[in-house]
């Protein structure tokens, strides 16, 4: 694993090596980020903050619910027990099934979404320096292609680095 990284001591510098690198045409999955507190407000902090979880978390419960209470109003029609002249299929005792199978759902689609999508630990994770423990944003490239080495050192260095590190 090639890289070449700097740190920096605020988010505006960082924004700024993030914004160069790209102007420097290296890829946005080249380019690593790294930092001991959340920069929400910036662009390099919502990088991977798409995600379509939220979506499949009510999938999940609208399937199981929808699921739950066709299953028990099937069961309830199958085994038919005397009632007394009410409703074999009654709504709130079924309602309360269908919630829980709803939550369960919900709460199972979540899970398993977030195992699959939740990254495994890439090359990049090896990446660290203890600075970034020390409130520095650490900004790299993983694998830059040989002819534009220096082109990323230079958008490194003119961004506020005060020091880039090449590691082979």
């Amino acid at each position: 694993m090639k890289v070449v990284y700097g740190l920096y001591p605020d988010p505006d510098s960082a924004q700024r090596a993030v914004d160069l690198l790209r102007d420097a045409k290296v890829e946005d999955r080249s380019v690593v980020v790294f930092s001991s507190e959340p920069f929400d407000g910036y662009e390099f902090g919502r990088r991977d903050h798409k995600t379509i979880m939220p979506w499949l978390a009510v999938l999940g419960g609208l399937v199981c619910g929808v699921s739950a209470f066709a299953f028990v109003a099937f069961t309830q029609k199958a085994y038919p027990l005397p009632t007394g002249g009410m409703a074999i299929v009654s709504l709130w005792p079924n309602g309360i099934i269908t919630y829980e199978f709803t939550m369960l759902g919900a709460v199972l689609a979540t899970l398993v979404t977030l195992i699959i999508t939740a990254r495994s630990p890439r090359e990049s994770a090896r990446l660290f320096d203890p600075e970034v423990s020390n409130g520095k944003i650490l900004i790299g490239v993983v694998n830059p292609p040989e002819a534009s080495w220096t082109e990323v050192e230079e958008a490194l260095r003119s961004a506020g680095a005060p020091s880039v590190v090449r590691c082979p």
